[in-house]
């Protein structure tokens, strides 16, 4: 039976593993819960998804990157509560021998940082934790649902794209504005009051977020 979300988000909450001795269990896992299949299964060569894609240090000598999958993303392990800043300037010094990867991102196990690699565009950063999963809305780091970034990040990058993620952010918006309003009228709430209630919990924080959104997404780097 396949890994639930709530079984893997308890199991890494959980867990003392060191980064070398959780990163593989823990990528494999998450890939169990998202129904996409293990590096191994998927590519028996490595050519194009692997664990451990060697790269060229920037002084000479071999690295790797823990986690590669051709056109899609580089991903950099760390032990829990380690800097994933230092693991995000890991990736950035292995991109070209990563084939530029519009995605990369990088991980504690409990923590997850997805940084948009596409060309001609400014990086956003969706960040979330393992309890922001099982949330299933957007957080104040995260533009869109956790979970539907990392299926993006297993399956189409280009969902992530500026211009693609402010349209979902706008329909997301939409429908759970729609839902409340719908409530509110169950409610028998009187028009005003609702439309007051809207504006305040509603409008003036979304218009907010969507405004900070776009302003992170539209310049080129």
């Amino acid at each position: 039976m396949p890994l639930s979300l709530l079984e893997f988000v308890e199991r890494w909450k959980a867990s003392s593993l060191s980064e070398r001795a959780g990163a593989q269990t823990h990528f494999n896992d998450l890939c169990e819960v998202l129904g996409h299949p293990h590096p191994a299964a998927a590519d028996h060569t490595g050519e194009s998804f692997t664990f451990e894609k060697h790269v060229s240090r920037t002084h000479g000598g071999k690295g790797f990157a823990d986690v590669w999958k051709r056109n899609y993303f580089g991903w950099e392990y760390k032990g829990k509560h380690k800097s994933l800043s230092a693991a995000y300037s890991q990736l950035v010094r292995y991109q070209g021998d990563l084939e530029n990867p519009p995605l990369l991102v990088t991980c504690d196990q409990e923590r997850f940082e997805i940084h948009t690699n596409f060309t001609g565009t400014r990086p956003q950063v969706y960040s979330f934790t393992l309890d922001d999963l099982l949330a299933g809305t957007p957080t104040a780091n995260c533009a869109l649902p956790p979970l539907e970034v990392l299926r993006a990040v297993f399956y189409d990058p280009s969902q992530l794209r500026p211009e693609a993620a402010r349209a979902r952010v706008t329909e997301q918006v939409a429908s759970e504005f729609g839902k409340l309003a719908e409530s509110l009228r169950d409610r028998n709430v009187e028009p005003q009051r609702a439309a007051h209630f809207l504006h305040a919990a509603v409008v003036l924080p979304v218009c907010r977020q969507h405004r900070a959104f776009c302003r992170n997404t539209s310049s080129g780097r």
